[in-house]
């Protein structure tokens, strides 16, 4: 198992940026993807992108071009930096890897 510790959300204004981290203890997190996923009030979790162990990339087609994950195994965390956000990109974001889930850090775009 992996404990999992979000943190980086806020309130930011559309076109903001907010850069999201995912802190991990454990051995196994440099042999696992690492994913980022979004819940919105009234709607499913969703998946936002995700990192392979050999830093292979994929995302969600509505953040593709404006966010972008990364991870340092050598500091057990990853990232995700989070561009030209919109109103729709509010949602608390979950950091997930192996069968593992952060606490969720809240995100609010709004002016």
């Amino acid at each position: 198992q992996v404990q999992l510790v979000e943190s980086g959300g806020g309130l930011v204004q559309p076109g903001g940026s907010l850069r999201l981290s995912c802190a991990a203890s454990g051995r196994i997190f440099s042999l696992y993807a690492v994913d980022w996923y979004r819940q919105a009030p009234g709607k499913q979790r969703e998946f936002v992108a995700s990192i392979t162990r050999s830093e292979r990339t994929s995302y969600a087609d509505s953040v593709k071009g404006r966010f972008t994950i990364s991870r340092d195994n050598a500091k057990n965390t990853a990232h995700l930096q989070m561009n030209s956000l919109k109103p729709e990109d509010t949602a608390v974001y979950y950091c997930h890897v192996y069968f593992s889930w952060g606490q969720g850090t809240q995100v609010t775009v709004s002016s």
